[in-house]
């Protein structure tokens, strides 16, 4: 097992620091105020061909290489975490089903434009009654002469308001005990996208709930067989849960790299803060807190990559990197002091961006019980 980076990773991994130091970091406050994202910047992103990293060069991607993307998103969210969701949610949860899934037709139909940063997917999933439960779907799919009427609600859905979404993915009851998914391409009739909640944290993350009354789709939009859908969604997550955890990885690097500055600038009692052992031995710990989460991501990673199960791998990465995530937000605030407390202060961002790694697909608890019966306990 080999974790060094190829050349070409060193090379993308500089790429997108640079782009992320140059065009994001003198905006993010701006951006976080607004609470949007300008499409600009996922057009930029696409420009760099990140939107297309996991996905094979015959269908227009950057070769199939996820340990790419987990670079991407985790340099990308070590500046902002915002824009670090809108491109690990549009990969992972707008493209991948469509790749992993659908049919050729529909591949060609949406994938150029997903896989190149032009038009943006969401991923229905968690509803209003069901989130950690995601067997709960109440959202129904009926069949009519010609296609189905969906009817139901997705809840916290990313990426589903932007001027540029152009379809949403979704898990919908075709049966009693029957979930399958289906593609709605955005502005279907009977789709409607809620004006966006106020949210502690990702500000300039898109994010609304979505209904569906009455909402036809033909035939030819259902996504993978007919009664896969929760099995395949599920497989989804997995993927996710790395990218997630790359997205943490770049958080708590970020809240490291602003409290070491901070630590040898800020001056107390005749000298730097950092001198004293409170202040070094918790910058110590995080060092190390920061190293277990980039091992544990990138040998998730590894696992995908090479081929091998990684269920039970995606979900130690995910728990432990979040969580370090926001042990480390909590750190760097106490670091800064008073400071830390003013949304002036670099990590006061990120102490709110934190909270929402440890929830977003899979809580912590339902990590721990991926890996509880990953050891063979048969945990409810």
């Amino acid at each position: 097992m080999d974790f060094q980076p190829t050349e070409e990773h060193l090379a993308l991994q500089r790429t997108v620091r640079d782009f992320a130091r140059a065009e994001l970091a003198p905006h993010t406050e701006e951006w976080d105020l607004a609470g949007c994202l300008p499409v600009g910047v996922v057009h930029a992103m696409g420009d760099l061909g990140l939107f297309g990293l996991p996905f094979p060069e015959e269908w227009g991607g950057g070769g199939g290489d996820f340990t790419a993307m987990c670079l991407a998103v985790e340099e990308i969210g070590r500046v902002d975490q915002s824009v670090g969701i809108t491109l690990s949610a549009a990969v992972g949860l707008g493209a991948s089903p469509i790749f992993r899934f659908g049919t050729d037709e529909q591949r060609q139909r949406w994938l150029p434009d997903l896989m190149t940063g032009r038009a943006l997917g969401a991923f229905g999933l968690t509803e209003p009654d069901g989130g950690s439960d995601a067997r709960a779907t109440r959202t129904r799919a009926a069949r009519t002469d010609d296609g189905w009427t969906v009817n139901g609600e997705k809840a916290f859905i990313t990426n589903s308001g932007t001027p540029i979404t152009s379809v949403i993915t979704l898990t919908a009851k075709t049966g009693e005990n029957e979930v399958s998914a289906f593609i709605v391409p955005a502005g279907s009739p009977g789709l409607v996208v809620e004006p966006a909640p106020r949210k502690l944290g990702w500000h300039a993350s898109d994010t609304h709930n979505v209904v569906f009354s009455d909402c036809s789709v033909p035939n030819e939009a259902l996504l993978g067989e007919l009664g896969a859908g929760f099995a395949n969604f599920r497989s989804i997550l997995d993927d996710g849960r790395i990218a997630i955890s790359a997205l943490a990885l770049g958080c708590a690097q970020a809240c490291l790299d602003h409290s070491l500055e901070y630590a040898k600038q800020r001056a107390a009692f005749g000298g730097p803060i950092g001198r004293f052992q409170a202040v070094a031995f918790a910058l110590a710990d995080l060092s190390v807190a920061v190293e277990n989460a980039r091992n544990l991501t990138y040998k998730a990673a590894w696992h995908k990559d090479s081929g091998h199960a990684y269920r039970q791998e995606a979900a130690m990465a995910k728990l432990y990197s979040t969580e370090a995530a926001v042990s480390a937000a909590r750190t760097a605030t106490q670091i800064f002091g008073g400071f830390g407390f003013m949304e002036e202060s670099p990590v006061a961002r990120l102490y709110r961006d934190a909270k929402i790694l440890e929830i977003g697909e899979g809580t912590s608890e339902i990590q721990r019980l991926v890996i509880a019966r990953g050891l063979g306990l048969p945990v409810a």
